[in-house]
């Protein structure tokens, strides 16, 4: 099968397209023909190294020293159960899924167990809809509900508001009954207002922490919020987000958190079936839905790579596979 590899940690132009061998699926396992693939700021990380400050030896620890131990990226993905293995009970062949992964989806086929983070696809949701789900849907449903215990009418700001994980907050606030304040470019305003946004702050005109307004939730998800800036701007019991953050800026938090009525609340989120299926039901409902920039074939995913590297992406980018 093809697949896109990355075999040493650099821009866009390690990636390799390669022949290497379909997978077989366990006993527990599904093996899924892959028909579109996310491509986000994980991956774009993972490949280059850029992380946020204080996390470069940790990652060379955790994913290769000098060179990543996993060479196929892709974190989310989309397409048709093509075998089982002989315990599989929740799926049968010819089933249409989504799923999360750590990696390995930017490839023609991937094996995946049955009871990680894989359910049904929303029948109204195309492939490249449905491969584009569970980063950005993920990361947003983990920090505003589970982390941030958002509620019905907080004021919830999203700061990045038109990335992947930016306009899947946007989506998920107004459905758990958020007053929603979108940062992000005069360019995307009617974007993110499409997806729900009570009101935009153009970011280059205008600084969100210096208007005297104050929030129950502020969402960084561009890494350019810490508490230093913040912290005026967050209510009594107002929680800080750091979705994107460097070392110091997460141990500054968890000293706050300590110390005051205000949190910050940082780290990862994994997928989950559960997590998975509610976005699935979100979406069926009509309430939820990825909004696909641009998408690209598996033979041009340098380019894609690229396009997540400037910085100026909207919304999510998507690899689709010949097949």
């Amino acid at each position: 099968m093809k697949a896109a590899l990355n075999r040493k940690y650099g821009g866009p132009d390690v990636v390799r397209i390669e022949e290497v061998e379909k997978p077989v699926a366990g006993k527990d396992e599904v093996l899924i023909k892959i028909h579109a693939a996310g491509i986000n700021s994980a991956d774009s990380r993972m490949r280059s190294l850029n992380v946020p400050k204080g996390f470069g030896i940790i990652v060379r620890l955790v994913f290769g020293i000098f060179a990543p131990r996993n060479k196929i990226l892709g974190m989310e993905f989309s397409g048709t159960i093509e075998s089982i293995g002989s315990d599989v009970s929740k799926f049968k062949v010819g089933d249409a899924v989504f799923a999360g992964c750590m990696f390995g989806a930017h490839a023609e086929y991937r094996v995946i167990k049955q009871d990680v983070a894989i359910v049904l696809k929303p029948k109204d949701l195309s492939f490249e809809e449905a491969g584009a789900m569970s980063f950005g849907g993920s990361t947003a449903l983990n920090f505003l509900k589970i982390d941030g215990n958002i509620k019905t009418g907080e004021r919830v700001l999203i700061n990045g508001a038109s990335g992947a994980v930016g306009i899947a907050a946007v989506q998920l606030a107004k459905y758990f009954g958020a007053d929603v304040t979108a940062v992000c470019s005069a360019a995307n305003a009617e974007l993110v207002t499409s997806m729900g946004a009570d009101r935009v702050i153009d970011y280059a005109s205008t600084d969100f922490a210096k208007t005297g307004e104050t929030f129950d939730i502020i969402m960084d998800n561009v890494g350019n919020a810490p508490w230093g800036r913040v912290k005026n701007s967050l209510k009594p019991t107002g929680r800080l987000l750091m979705v994107v953050g460097g070392m110091p800026e997460m141990l500054q938090g968890a000293f706050v958190s300590k110390k005051n009525g205000k949190r910050v609340i940082s780290g990862t989120s994994g997928d989950n079936a559960v997590d998975l299926q509610f976005l699935a039901e979100l979406a069926e409902a009509g309430k939820f839905k990825p909004f696909i920039e641009k998408t690209y074939r598996l033979e041009d995913i340098v380019a894609a790579h690229r396009h997540v590297d400037s910085g100026r992406k909207r919304g999510s980018i998507v690899i689709v596979m010949d097949n």
